[in-house]
Parts: structure tokens; C-alpha cells; sequence
């Protein structure tokens, strides 16, 4: 589905999810959703408040963190604790089936998309239609793991 598609799908579905609970519909929102949707991979409250700024878009944090909350009770967003990590967002629609890979040294996360799950597994899972699905590996990265033995190589001629 293209980018296109999927936007006008998820505002249909967001306006839904706000009439059917009695919400504003305010351009705020839609704006905020668009945007989330306009950009990819993983995203902070932060992030999000500095790029929607940066495009020219004033909105306050509050209205962020309520949209925010909205979307993901409405499934357009799902959330992503790493760690120790402030919180991560991304787009539920749009994004391929990944795995997180997230280092518990540095904080680091990457996504992998060696699908380490197959279709055909998935489809295995009884009484259940899986959506997407997203898989947390935990782990020390490359770049931590040689500062490691860095520190034990200085530690031992000590």
C-alpha cells in the first residue's frame, strides 16, 4: 500500500475512533498524525516536537502527549519501552514486520528486518490474526562490546 493510501486509511480510521468516542476532530490532531505518518522508523516526544517545529507547525507538548495517547488507543501508533529508554513511537501502519535490536550498554536500537519469525509460523498461531509483530533482542553491541574488553585489557596490566 502506498504512502498515499495508508494516510488517507488511518485519518478515515482516526476519525472514526474520535466520533464513535466523542472527541474534538481538530486540526491539530490530524496535523500531528499526518506528520507521524510522513516520517519513518522510530520517534520520541521530543523528536516529534522538533521536527513538527522545524516544518513550521506550532504545537504544544500538551497536545502531543494527548494525541499521542489517542492514537495509540486507537492502534495507529504503537509504543516501544527499551530499556531504561524514554519511550519510543512508531507507526503501526506502513512498517514491515521488524525485530529491535537494542544494546543494554549504550541504549542503542536498530531494527532488523532478517525476519526471524516466518509468515508461515505466524500463520501456525491458532484462534489469533496477528497484525504485525515486533521482536525485542537484547544484547551488547559491537562498539560496546570492544570498550568492554578494552577496559578488562587496561584493568589486567594494572
Amino acid at each position: 500500500m502506498d504512502g498515499e493510501k495508508i494516510r488517507k486509511q488511518v485519518k478515515d480510521e482516526f476519525i472514526e475512533y474520535m466520533t464513535l468516542h466523542k472527541h474534538r476532530k481538530t486540526s491539530e490532531r490530524f496535523a500531528i498524525l499526518d506528520h507521524i505518518y510522513s516520517i519513518k522508523g522510530h520517534f520520541n516526544m521530543d523528536s516529534l516536537y522538533d521536527s513538527m517545529k522545524d516544518e513550521g507547525f506550532r504545537v504544544s507538548r500538551s497536545t502531543l502527549y494527548n494525541t499521542i495517547e489517542l492514537l495509540l488507543d486507537c492502534n495507529l501508533v504503537v509504543k516501544h519501552q527499551f530499556g531504561a529508554n524514554a519511550s519510543q513511537y512508531e507507526r503501526a501502519y506502513g512498517n514491515e514486520n521488524h525485530d529491535h535490536i537494542i544494546c543494554i550498554d549504550c541504549g542503542d536500537v536498530r531494527e532488523s528486518r532478517n525476519n526471524l519469525i516466518s509468515d508461515t509460523q505466524l500463520k501456525k498461531i491458532k484462534k489469533f490474526t496477528v497484525s504485525y509483530y515486533s521482536m525485542y533482542i537484547y544484547g551488547v553491541c559491537s562498539k560496546c562490546s570492544h570498550a568492554r574488553r578494552m577496559k578488562l585489557n587496561r584493568m589486567r596490566k594494572k
